[in-house]
């Protein structure tokens, strides 16, 4: 089964998971405000998808971010503290299905995993 790990308000995470409703793929969604985010998964997506893909650049949460902090944000240490301290700056969603990773909304790479 798939996992979708996201924030339900996120416009990115909800468009993931009309596009999976409508094409009747199942899916367990993990809300990072409610359940955090699970060390380990962090640790698998970025062994998956390298830190500088889940960490998101372009959303409020960095740019609010003190510019001290978005400098010390330098490789995988340091990315995966400030993600398991502020979840909400890790782009979403995040999807595991068996062993790929997919980080964000790309509906062609969903079709692939719906099969």
């Amino acid at each position: 089964m798939i996992k979708l790990y996201g924030i339900p308000n996120c416009d990115t995470v909800k468009k993931a998971r009309r596009w999976l409703d409508e094409h009747g793929v199942a899916y367990a969604f993990h809300d990072f405000k409610k359940q955090g985010v699970p060390e380990d998964r962090l640790d698998a997506w970025m062994a998956a998808r390298g830190w500088e893909k889940l960490v998101n650049r372009q959303g409020t949460t960095w740019r609010k971010l003190d510019p001290a902090v978005q400098a010390g944000v330098t490789g995988p240490d340091s990315a995966k503290a400030l993600m398991l301290a502020q979840p909400s700056v890790i782009k979403r969603p995040v999807v595991e299905a068996g062993p790929e990773v997919l980080v964000g909304f790309d509906e062609a790479a969903y079709a692939k995993l719906a099969g």
